[in-house]
């Protein structure tokens, strides 16, 4: 089965992401760093309604990946890591972008990026000097105004700091949550008690010097990493407990070369691609992560396949997670799977002088790595995105339709009038809830005005304290998707709120 890979059906795609953006610096989402001065490029920060959403997604990323096997917990490294480290992974040398600046206005431009955006074709992986015969050839100018671009140059991304009174101690803030887990893995393995497949998973920060960071939380220069690393014995790869929960489970892959995204089975792909069978069940737990947990729509997701100039070299195999982005015009990257093979613990072993084999069922090796990443901020931007919904003739407001799992509060109350005794009962109500829910209480401006900032919050339902409470304990339940309504007495809205969630 095959179908088109996917075109913008907004002929204004960056009106849709200034309307999203507008809506979260109004209803608290995101917002520029430092606005009151002015900001500082590259950096967001979440409020108060983010964080909220934030923590959900990354509460769902843990509860799905954390059960990929039985040997799976997350650690918290430090930011922080000397240099050692880093020529070890190969940043020092390799962590580069290319780069190019407007001869007349001075603004630097990713190289790949601009040839990308000027021609529609991939230029990531090109040598600098491709890049620049690109830039000549298709008399590519600066897109702000329009003057020569000179020549093509490389830059590391690290973000360096000095530590210490003299400042003679060199370290980094990480590029990747990778490396945290890396250095940690003979401590670890011997904490699990020397059992394979071992996954390490870590949620934080991550840095990287952007030369042009932009399109809001998609490219940042601080910015949120999910990352699982499952540490496994080569020779074991086509062995996976669980193979038969997902062996019929139908992937949407884009291979590299193709122009159509085609669905297979993941006994199809084991069988007749030749991707090892644990590699098919991360990609089949990715998939699942995003439609299955996430809710976004299947025909906005796919797994696309890196070509050989595109990957990193040590990476046998690498597909990228891979959403449709309505405001950008274009699929972007959200997550990847890499077979990373045993080069990182090598890489470290030959720097620390610590051998990283490991005595495992009579054999000594040095487990190889899957990574399976997923960009947090980047996936928080998706989600405003796929479940944003504009004004309409029925609805004279935008609002989010976000999973009931995912929405920064679950329910909000409110007082219909802040008088005789109505706000009391409203906030006993509110306290209920908040026991086991985010509830979200609001007195302020009309019924309609209140559901208009439910709605624009995504609230998935709202509950009112009117005059007929007073009279009969029940309370009206105003549903976000249908703006259909329901009285409930109180006494049962416990019961009924976790019917109405599935939670």
């Amino acid at each position: 089965m095959t179908e088109n890979s996917g075109e913008s059906q907004n002929n204004q795609p960056e009106i849709l992401g200034e309307k999203i953006y507008e809506l979260a610096k109004r209803r608290g989402f995101f917002y520029p760093s430092n606005e009151i001065y002015g900001g500082l490029t590259g950096f967001y920060d979440y409020g108060s309604t983010g964080v909220l959403l934030k923590r959900n997604l990354e509460n769902l990323w843990r509860m799905h990946f954390l059960r990929f096997n039985d040997n799976s917990f997350e650690l918290e490294p430090s930011q922080i890591m000397p240099e050692p480290v880093f020529i070890a992974s190969g940043h020092i040398k390799n962590f580069i972008d290319p780069s190019v600046r407007c001869k007349k206005e001075g603004i630097y431009y990713r190289a790949d990026h601009i040839i990308s955006e000027a021609t529609g074709e991939n230029a990531e992986g090109k040598k600098p000097e491709e890049l620049e015969r690109l830039i000549t050839e298709r008399k590519i100018r600066c897109p702000k105004c329009g003057g020569e671009l000179g020549e093509v140059k490389v830059l590391n991304m690290m973000l360096q700091v000095k530590l210490g009174a003299e400042g003679d101690t060199i370290a980094y803030l990480r590029p990747e949550t990778a490396q945290g887990v890396y250095v940690n893995f003979l401590r670890q393995f011997n904490i699990q008690r020397g059992k394979l497949p071992m996954g390490l998973a870590i949620i934080g920060k991550a840095f990287r010097n952007e030369i042009s960071p932009r399109q809001l939380l998609i490219r940042q220069r601080e910015f949120t990493q999910a990352e699982l690393q499952t540490f496994i014995d080569p020779s074991e790869i086509e062995s996976v407990e669980r193979w038969d929960d997902i062996k019929n489970y139908q992937l949407r892959l884009l291979y590299s070369g193709k122009d159509e995204i085609q669905t297979f089975s993941c006994e199809d792909i084991a069988s007749s691609k030749k991707i090892p069978k644990f590699y098919v069940y991360c990609m089949a737990k990715m998939q699942q992560f995003f439609i299955d947990i996430l809710g976004f729509p299947p025909d906005k997701f796919r797994l696309r396949e890196l070509s050989q100039e595109e990957r990193a070299f040590y990476n046998r195999l690498h597909f990228d997670s891979e959403v449709y982005l309505e405001s950008l015009g274009e699929y972007k990257e959200v997550g990847g799977i890499h077979y990373r093979t045993d080069h990182d613990l090598n890489g470290h072993a030959q720097i620390s002088k610590k051998s990283h084999e490991i005595l495992y069922n009579g054999r000594r090796f040095v487990p190889h790595v899957v990574e399976l990443t997923v960009g947090i901020d980047r996936v928080f931007y998706s989600i405003m995105e796929l479940f944003y919904n504009p004004k309409s003739v029925k609805r004279e407001w935008e609002w989010m339709a976000f999973p009931r799992r995912l929405s920064p509060f679950q329910f909000a109350v409110y007082p219909l009038v802040n008088k005789d005794g109505i706000p009391e009962s409203a906030i006993k109500v509110a306290e209920k809830l908040k026991k086991r829910y985010e509830a979200f209480y609001d007195y302020s401006g009309s019924i309609g005005k209140r559901y208009a900032r439910a709605d624009e919050i995504g609230i998935p339902f709202s509950i009112t304290i009117d005059y007929q409470t007073l009279e009969d304990n029940t309370v009206t339940i105003r549903d976000r998707d249908t703006t259909l309504q329901s009285r409930v007495r109180i006494e049962e809205l416990e019961a009924e709120a976790g019917r109405l969630l599935g939670f």
